[in-house]
């Protein structure tokens, strides 16, 4: 009887081994594949196995579809970029991350388990200049008392009100909100200083914090929710109670 326990368990053992070993070798499939598109400037062939829209660094406009990223392919994979991802090889520089796939080095590239693309976490010199150049714009626009700022974070829009969250350098974030029938380009009726970023859990759920005498506003940003959950939602509460609470869109992240 306990040999054949024994047996059992060396049985189980194995086949997770095997399991192992031919998991990795999918993936290592799925890697050469895309190293191999990005080394032949296949892009009709990468726009194909991307997960849209593809996120880009705030205020530069997300990638909403393939032709969208054909237009944008040399802007996001550069020569660093590109020489950075020819230069691995599946079984150098890929790590595998379980049920969130793969990632080229400290996650510059992130493959799903499909070898979709999902995220290219890098910002090329052209990126860099765009952003650089839209933040500028942004600044010359709004009113002067809010012209001024280290990094725009998001813009949200509810059924009442429209907000801006920026972070003035530090960390140090600040609300400012209009109501939903005037520009952005006038001044805020509401501007709130000193806000601070909660983070939940590692889902990518995060919100911002804002205090003022009694009250408490918080912009929840919501990329892990429930099926119909909204992209963000904006509660106002009074001593811990909530006196509003809207669902809102990110017009711009």
């Amino acid at each position: 009887m306990k040999r054949r326990s024994v047996f059992l368990v060396i049985l189980i053992l194995f086949s997770r081994f095997v399991m192992a070993q031919e998991s990795k070798t999918d993936y290592q499939k799925l890697v050469k594949k895309f190293i191999e598109n990005i080394k032949s400037d296949n892009k009709e062939a990468i726009g194909d196995w991307v997960v849209y829209p593809l996120k880009r660094e705030y205020p530069i406009p997300d990638v909403t579809e393939k032709a969208d990223f054909i237009k944008r392919y040399s802007e996001i994979f550069d020569a660093t970029l590109k020489n950075e991802i020819i230069k691995s090889t599946p079984s150098k520089g890929w790590t595998e991350m379980g049920l969130r796939g793969v990632m080229l080095n400290h996650g510059s590239i992130w493959l799903d388990i499909e070898g979709r693309l999902t995220a290219v976490n890098y910002r090329s010199k052209a990126e860099t200049e765009l952003r650089n150049k839209i933040i500028s714009s942004q600044k010359k626009a709004l009113d002067p008392s809010i012209a001024f700022f280290q990094t725009p974070i998001c813009i949200l829009k509810t059924s009442k009100f429209k907000i801006r969250i920026d972070n003035l350098g530090n960390n140090n974030y600040r609300f400012a909100s209009w109501s939903v029938e005037k520009e952005m380009t006038e001044k805020p009726d509401l501007v709130l200083n000193g806000g601070e970023l909660v983070v939940e859990g590692i889902g990518g759920n995060h919100q911002y914090e804002f205090k003022k005498d009694n009250y408490t506003y918080e912009c929840a940003i919501i990329v892990l929710g429930e099926k119909n959950s909204p992209p963000a939602r904006l509660t106002i509460y009074q001593g811990g109670k909530v006196i509003l609470s809207q669902d809102a869109t990110i017009v711009s992240r």
